[in-house]
């Protein structure tokens, strides 16, 4: 297997970009785009928020086969180092790194920036693959080339640079972004306002879209002849699910990584994520007025009693709770620093503002408006200590919650309602490039439903 590793900030990615992966992909069984986490040397990377860097790489390279967009970086806020990918899939094929022109003149004197810059980089040049990328018009000195290199010519040339400073001026981009990817830049301000926004307007008449229908619930199915069939996936430009919560929850979990927006229709129960269906049906479909907001997902990491650490992503929640019939015994950090140093409870629970509504609501918290920037921490029928309850925190908190006694008090794991088994340790926090966009109508947002829970009768 030949694998091109094609890093970059792609801040943001340009029809170029895409070119470039098209190419690779033509010749290699794999390409992995990688858009770099914080760089010291390039301060532009933080210019937005890396979720909507990621969106924004999604959107535009996910579509295309044998490409893989690998959200690593990203998603630790780190910068991982040629070498080091070299030694994380070589186990899988054989790596090709790709690389500009530039970046090898002067190699037949050691004086490249490979050989000069790169950690480890004299290794790589005598080792390690290269596919170099050469621009019209710019000749590349045949002895300059590394050992193992093929020279790859490219047709379509741009910056990211170009295509911020244009966005800046509010000039126009169509001829250098994919119309995707100008949507959501646009969408919620990118590279134009100093803060992007997480919500906007817009109209989804006439959008094609893809439909999900709860195939065990017969209203929504009986719905389908109200919505019409829809369009194929890869034709969609946002996705409509009929049924409850729970449909909701495992259609994102299937296609979140589309960066589509999700247009629910309530078939259910409470149904906080969806669309009561008399707002939607008694106006033409799709409706002509919604709100988007993008919302966070849960990064997660849960280590069972041999160590061995699995990651999910979660929209709603994340919660411990024990598997026998004795009670829990839980050490919970936030940041580091143990904030109880033994909960003894049924369990214990993360959950995003969005998911506030559901498991952590019935555990007692109070729910939070969707775009509210904080998360819960909650405990199930508490113990010890007396009288806590619940935590309000920071997006910017990190959340571990350790089993203290895994022999005789296991517990098991669950994200969005799905079994992670048993283990020991779970860790969490707000992911840094996982999001997913809800679209409600306009008329009857998510705060009126949190309202009418609140001032009930």
């Amino acid at each position: 297997m030949r694998i091109a590793i094609f890093g970059g900030s792609f801040n943001p990615p340009g029809i170029h970009h895409r070119a470039i992966a098209e190419l690779l992909a033509r010749e290699f069984d794999e390409v992995r785009v990688i858009p770099c986490g914080p760089r010291p040397d390039k301060p532009v990377t933080g210019s937005i928020p890396a979720i909507y860097r990621a969106a924004l790489c999604d959107i535009a390279f996910g579509d295309i086969p044998k490409v893989v967009v690998d959200l690593f970086d990203l998603e630790q806020a780190t910068f991982t180092r040629n070498y080091q990918l070299q030694q994380r899939f070589e186990p899988l094929g054989e790596v090709w790194h790709v690389v500009g022109g530039d970046l090898i003149a002067g190699g037949s004197e050691g004086a490249s920036a490979i050989q000069r810059c790169w950690a480890h980089g004299q290794e790589l040049w005598e080792k390690a693959h290269f596919a170099v990328l050469t621009r019209p018009g710019h000749e590349i000195d045949a002895a300059d080339l590394p050992p193992k290199a093929r020279l790859f010519p490219l047709e379509e040339m741009g910056s990211s640079s170009a295509i911020r400073e244009a966005l800046s001026c509010d000039d126009d981009v169509e001829s250098l972004v994919t119309p995707r990817v100008l949507d959501y830049i646009e969408r919620y301000g990118l590279y134009r306002a100093p803060i992007p926004g997480t919500y906007a307007q817009c109209s989804l008449q006439n959008v094609p879209f893809y439909l999900e229908a709860d195939s065990r619930n017969p209203r929504a199915q009986a719905w389908t002849k109200k919505t019409g069939p829809g369009v194929p996936e890869d034709e969609a430009s946002f996705i409509t699910v009929l049924g409850g919560d729970g449909a909701m929850l495992r259609c994102i979990r299937e296609y979140w990584r589309k960066r589509l927006p999700f247009f629910g229709i309530n078939a259910g129960h409470l149904g906080f994520l969806m669309n009561a269906p008399e707002q939607v049906f008694d106006h033409p479909f799709p409706p002509t007025d919604v709100i988007l907001r993008q919302l966070p997902m849960l990064y997660l990491e849960f280590e069972n009693a041999d160590g061995e650490i699995k990651t999910a992503h979660g929209f709603n929640d994340a919660w411990l709770e024990r598997s026998t019939s004795q009670s829990a015994w839980l050490e919970v950090s936030v940041n580091g620093v143990k904030r109880l140093p033994k909960l003894v409870s049924d369990g214990a629970l993360v959950a995003t503002a969005a998911g506030s509504t559901a498991y952590a609501r019935s555990m007692g918290a109070s729910p939070l408006l969707a775009d509210t920037p904080a998360w819960l921490l909650v405990g199930s029928n508490v113990m010890e200590p007396a009288h806590w309850r619940s935590a309000l925190l920071s997006t910017d908190s990190s959340v571990e919650i350790r089993n203290l006694a895994p022999e005789h008090r296991p517990v098991e794991a669950f994200v969005d309602g799905l079994s992670m088994g048993e283990v020991v340790t779970l860790r969490a926090r707000i992911s840094r490039a996982a999001a997913v966009e809800l679209a409600f109508c306009a008329s009857h947002d998510m705060a009126d439903k949190i309202a009418a829970i609140q001032f009930h009768p």
